[in-house]
């Protein structure tokens, strides 16, 4: 079945759906777009040139996009604080939702969103690209394999040399918790899914070092334990001498019996346990084994619209599907808790208090 989809949002971020991750899936028949949303008009270039969406089937609200066209889902490729109003829209107009993340601005919010759709009996996806990549999903296909044994511990690296007004985007120089909310949404995602378990206490330490050009903290350690006991440690940081891992080239090591897995700037290395190599001295002489990243035709969010429709197909929610989605937004609003209060967080104690809280 090929479903007709509204893409809303076409500039920016929506440009890139537009020109790269929509295509493949309508070259493979599995949507079709009808119409576009943006606030700008001169965005709809975007669709009209890439989705092959008629101009006349462009707007700048989605509410009359949604009544105008019979469509079976959306997109949000929006700004996060809009995120509510055009699921509102799209719950009111029966369509499913696949959105970027996160969920919404705020955790209250989110919960919301996920409340909402679920009471109206439709179906919400949230794009997490990075924890789909093509090298965080060979090396998590790594660990869950169960050829490393046990998971021990987790460590992630995402630091920067961007601390110079605007080297960032002008907008999160100016923003609060620019690092917890635009950076680590993504690389606490996928170590908690690395870990395989909920997060059950948070401790994030952040600060501002005085040669950084931002209003709030961009440099943080996270330190996470979970549920089946793995525990994980970020480091994250904006205003660095040096970019050692970028977006998109992330470092990450696991700690497991039988070996010890890393991954750093898209390649993948195991080094297997040596009892005869076994060392408190000097570094130990080991050669390790590069593990091949997997293969397969999507990646990222690209993959996610096909995880997406596929569950459209079959009833069977995709791995990050809005009421499990919750969990990332968590582990952000539950960082920047505990950077203020300077005391561990329970992310899971959080999102409880949250959703006895929210009124719909």
């Amino acid at each position: 079945m090929t479903y007709r989809a509204i893409q809303v949002g076409t500039g920016g971020q929506g440009g890139r759906w537009c020109d790269t991750f929509l295509p493949p899936n309508i070259e493979k028949d599995l949507i079709e777009v009808v119409a576009a949303v943006d606030v700008n008009e001169d965005a709809h270039e975007n669709a009209v040139e890439h989705l092959g969406v008629d101009p006349e089937d462009c707007y700048t609200d989605a509410e009359t996009a949604f009544a105008e066209h019979d469509a079976d889902f959306c997109t949000v490729v929006t700004p996060p604080w809009t995120h509510e109003a055009v699921v509102d829209a799209a719950v009111e107009h029966d369509l499913d939702i696949l959105s970027e993340k996160p969920i919404a601005d705020t955790l209250e919010a989110s919960v919301r969103i996920a409340e909402k759709v679920d009471r109206a009996g439709l179906k919400m996806g949230v794009t997490m690209s990075h924890r789909f990549d093509r090298d965080k999903t060979t090396f998590r296909r790594r660990l869950r394999s169960g050829e490393p044994g046990p998971l021990d511990y987790l460590v992630g690296r995402f630091t920067c040399n961007a601390r110079t007004y605007g080297a960032w985007g002008a907008f999160r120089h100016d923003m609060e918790n620019p690092l917890l909310v635009e950076g680590a949404v993504h690389q606490l995602d996928f170590l908690a899914d690395m870990a395989g378990a909920k997060c059950e206490r948070l401790y994030a330490d952040t600060w501002l070092p005085e040669w950084a050009e931002y209003e709030d903290d961009v440099q943080a350690t996270v330190q996470m334990r979970f549920e089946n006991g793995v525990r994980a440690t970020w480091e994250g940081a904006k205003a660095n001498a040096t970019t050692l891992n970028g977006w998109g080239s992330d470092a990450l090591r696991a700690e497991c019996r039988d070996e010890t897995l890393v991954l750093d700037d898209r390649e993948i290395e195991r080094y297997p346990y040596d009892q005869a190599g076994e060392t408190v001295v000097g570094v130990a002489d080991a050669d390790p084994e590069p593990v091949p990243l997997d293969e397969q035709d999507a990646w990222g969010n690209t993959w996610l619209v096909e995880q997406f429709v596929e569950w459209l197909d079959t009833g069977e929610p995709m791995a990050t599907d809005v009421e499990s989605n919750l969990q990332s937004v968590a582990l952000v609003e539950a960082a920047i808790e505990s950077s203020e209060r300077d005391e561990a967080v329970d992310p899971q104690a959080l999102l409880a208090e949250t959703r006895e809280s929210v009124e719909l």
